[in-house]
């Protein structure tokens, strides 16, 4: 299946909205592709997970943050890259130095993309030699679902029916998508609205 060919590393810019997260994981579970993190990249998820909870005044933040990661690492454990030595240390002249390792992790697994919101960050003329692409979430999700749309919209059928906090329609998971920057997922996804 397309899951043994195509690997994609997320980035914690990507992995910090649960809407994001959940249909990144829900098609990664459906074996359209493998998910790839590093430590590293698990690491700032959950601190920026922690802000967010804290800022919206949720009570042990920390600890909520620190579950949520937790979970995902339990569900793919394959998915955790970890850190070679010698790769570790590369450089690839990224704009931001603070992005190197994330490549440097994509290199290592050999992920043909890079799913992140910073997609400035990630200039083509850099990843192009390593064979990597920088996609946007929605950019990714909406391709990964073309792919096969019965059985993708089957997963985010499951996906949705399973959120109780609060339940959703699809009317409504939709809008939720949009709120999230998921423009295309959710135009894409509204023509099954009916099956969703």
């Amino acid at each position: 299946m397309f899951a043994n060919r195509y690997t994609a590393l997320v980035d914690a810019c990507t992995l910090v909205s649960a809407p994001r997260r959940d249909l990144l994981l829900t098609l990664a579970e459906a074996e359209f592709f493998r998910v790839r993190w590093s430590q590293r990249i698990l690491d700032e998820t959950q601190n920026a997970l922690g802000r967010i909870f804290a800022e919206r005044g949720i009570q042990d933040s920390t600890s909520r943050a620190a579950r949520s990661v937790e979970a995902m690492h339990r569900a793919f454990p394959e998915a955790l890259v970890m850190a070679h030595t010698s790769l570790a240390s590369m450089t690839f002249g990224l704009p931001d130095a603070n992005d190197e390792h994330v490549l440097a992790a994509a290199v290592q697994t050999q992920a043909q993309a890079v799913v992140t919101e910073n997609i400035a960050d990630f200039p083509e003329a850099v990843l192009a030699p390593l064979n990597i692409e920088a996609r946007t979430a929605d950019e990714f999700i909406a391709d990964t679902i073309a792919l096969d749309e019965g059985k993708a919209v089957a997963a985010i059928r499951t996906l949705r029916t399973r959120l109780t906090r609060p339940e959703m329609s699809a009317e409504g998971y939709l809008r939720s998508l949009e709120a999230h920057g998921l423009f295309v997922t959710a135009s894409l996804l509204n023509n099954h609205i009916e099956s969703i």
